[in-house]
């Protein structure tokens, strides 16, 4: 199976551990993400309409050997599923979607018509981050993820596409599982305020892609030095999906 993620920085956290965890599971599957740091959809469009070549071309989750188009990209080879996500900071903001989101998945379906799309929920920004967008969510986290849940939904319905739910798996590792209860001293999900922890951020994102795509549950819970325990917390909620 092969994956291409129109994307940014928060497609790169979700792949980082992506093939390597199907592998682990007995999948085997090929990984491309296209990345721009802090790209929305609407750039996206821009750059696939000028056919700019910007995006750095990562592969099975390692850093980017050379830059390439969206065109380029699509061009590669046939992708078994593309995914789409708007840039973390707007993925709230419904007015930010269109027609971007509308444009890019009729592109996609002309170039690769026999690829399965998919959109891509980001995640809400921990409690005390300072990244500047939070504002916009009145630095409130359970309001990012609320808003950020709802329009996730509603662009995946307009373009006919499937849900990966990373936001949803994210919200709910930090409020059922303690370990992860950031504001009760429990670990962060997130290494910046708003990026995935390199281990269980990124973990479990990967076991929400993997979840999602292959519809298999996941049974992988002994993966690098990450602790067991804490993977089979999060195998746990992923598997709920």
């Amino acid at each position: 199976m092969k994956i291409l993620s129109i994307g940014n920085s928060f497609s790169q956290d979700s792949h980082k551990w992506l093939q390597k965890l199907a592998k682990a599971g007995g999948v085997e599957i090929e990984t491309a993400n296209l990345y721009v740091g802090g790209c929305d959809l609407e750039s996206h469009w821009k750059n696939a309409e000028q056919n700019n070549a910007c995006y750095s071309l990562e592969l099975n989750g390692n850093t980017g050997t050379r830059v390439v188009s969206i065109e380029e990209a699509l061009n590669l080879q046939k992708w078994d599923i593309i995914t789409l996500q708007q840039a973390s900071h707007k993925s709230g903001m419904l007015e930010t979607y269109e027609p971007y989101l509308s444009l890019l998945a009729s592109l996609i379906r002309k170039k690769q018509p026999d690829a399965k799309l998919y959109f891509h929920q980001t995640w809400a920004y921990e409690i005390d981050s300072d990244h500047s967008a939070f504002v916009i969510y009145n630095n409130d986290q359970a309001e990012m993820y609320r808003r950020i849940k709802q329009t996730s939904e509603m662009a995946a319905q307009s373009i006919r596409a499937e849900l990966i739910p990373t936001g949803e798996v994210i919200q709910t590792l930090r409020e059922t599982v303690a370990e992860f209860d950031y504001k009760n001293g429990g670990l962060s999900l997130c290494r910046d305020g708003c990026h995935l922890s390199l281990d269980y951020g990124r973990y479990a994102a990967a076991a929400t892609w993997l979840r999602t795509i292959i519809g298999n549950k996941i049974n992988v819970t002994e993966f690098e030095d990450f602790n067991p325990e804490l993977l089979k917390k999060i195998v746990n909620v992923v598997n709920e999906l």
